[in-house]
């Protein structure tokens, strides 16, 4: 497999972590807000799990499963994120992110959204890139409809989090040249 190349857009460089983005990771992705709004981001988030999450990260590149990036300001090199695609398999990939809260309503998110929708069509080769949210928190979608993805449908009691179980809302965007062709 190749290198995980760097992604740039206008305001943003989009890299590979690194084992020393664990405490940020922790300190951003460990906000309380951050787990709400995301499927996969326990709260509290433990010492540990960061730097172990950016371990499986190189492996899960290497096997060809995720393109996982940090978000970074090119101004600044700071890291205020996380983008990528997860569970690439048979050309299709999720797409899954936050922004630190620090960093919220500067459209960052969208910037990048963006930009590795564009990687997993044109280098990945991806047909299809599909997202979910929980129905109960609706910022997430507002991003994936800005970046031409389409509300598929709502699936009921999809996720059991903490006891209960949540509606998820699921999206989904084709790759132009496909949907070109047919």
């Amino acid at each position: 497999m190749m290198q995980q190349p760097l992604l740039t857009t206008s305001r943003l460089i989009l890299r590979p972590f690194q084992l020393s983005d664990a405490n940020k990771v922790q300190k951003l992705a460990g906000d309380e807000r951050i787990a709400n709004g995301t499927i996969n981001i326990p709260h509290p988030y433990a010492d540990g799990m960061a730097g172990q999450w950016i371990g499986k990260l190189l492996a899960e590149w290497n096997n060809g499963q995720s393109a996982i990036y940090a978000i970074t300001l090119k101004s600044t090199l700071e890291l205020v994120g996380c983008i990528g695609l997860r569970n690439i398999c048979d050309g299709k990939a999720q797409l899954g992110y936050w922004i630190g809260v620090p960093y919220w309503g500067n459209g960052y998110c969208t910037e990048a959204a963006e930009r590795i929708s564009e990687f997993g069509f044109k280098r990945l080769k991806l047909h299809t890139i599909y997202g979910q949210h929980f129905s109960r928190e609706q910022n997430p979608g507002k991003v994936m409809k800005k970046i031409g993805m389409a509300h598929v449908m709502t699936k009921p009691d999809a996720v059991r989090v903490n006891m209960i179980t949540e509606d998820v809302e699921y999206y989904e965007k084709k790759c132009p040249e496909t949907e070109a062709v047919s």
